[in-house]
């Protein structure tokens, strides 16, 4: 896909505890965003990777270690829960507050305005325990490897009950924008016949006038 200059593509981004992996083109100057359901209470973890494009060779190579990129993420209120710039290389984590669509962006830290290098992303955003690096909690915590499958299994479980609460509270918002809008269409349709009720009692008036003049006359 070839980008546009100053246009944000958003990506819909398929299901919450999946780990995503792909790759997008980015101008120096462009920023694109995704979109992430996220339940509350949610450990999120975005992996990538900068490379360059050389025009010699036409394919990629590592990025120019001065180009960095910027992560900024907000919640479904439009507030920011992550803004900061990162190397070409690396991870960003935040954890949700709210559940619902979070807005994940990221542009480089260029400060061209013109025409720059083209730039390719590698990106995997992991949700719930799949962002949670696992090798290096046994080793803090110095856990046996039954005891760390017995932790991953309870934020397997955790995880699961705060989806089926998502889902729970995207039902209930479906519900009351459904109840919302049949109100909306019922006092439509009673307005609609108020106006036509109004309009033919003016006719029959208008009209019962104007036989009364013609029989006058």
């Amino acid at each position: 896909m070839k980008p546009s200059k100053n246009l944000v593509v958003i990506f819909a981004i398929a299901f919450l505890s999946v780990v995503q992996g792909l790759y997008f083109h980015i101008g120096e100057t462009e920023r694109k965003c995704f979109i992430e359901e996220i339940p509350d209470d949610t450990t999120v973890t975005g992996i990538y990777k900068v490379e360059l494009h050389d025009p010699k060779t036409g394919g990629y190579i590592a990025s120019n270690p001065s180009i960095g990129m910027h992560v900024e993420v907000k919640d479904p209120e439009d507030k920011t829960v992550l803004s900061k710039v990162y190397s070409t290389e690396g991870r960003f984590t935040f954890t949700s507050h709210t559940p619902g669509e979070h807005v994940i962006c990221l542009y480089s830290n260029s400060t061209k305005w013109f025409a720059g290098s083209q730039l390719r992303v590698h990106l995997d955003i992991q949700v719930g325990e799949h962002a949670i690096d696992y090798a290096n909690v046994a080793r803090k915590e110095k856990l046996t490897e039954l005891q760390l499958r017995i932790r991953q299994l309870l934020d397997q479980v955790d995880q699961i009950t705060k989806e089926q609460n998502y889902q729970r509270y995207r039902e209930e918002r479906f519900r009351q924008t459904s109840e919302s809008t049949n109100q909306r269409v019922v006092w439509w349709s009673v307005a609609q016949l108020s106006v036509l009720l109004a309009m033919g009692y003016w006719q029959m008036r208008h009209l019962k006038s104007f036989f009364v003049s013609k029989k006058l006359v």
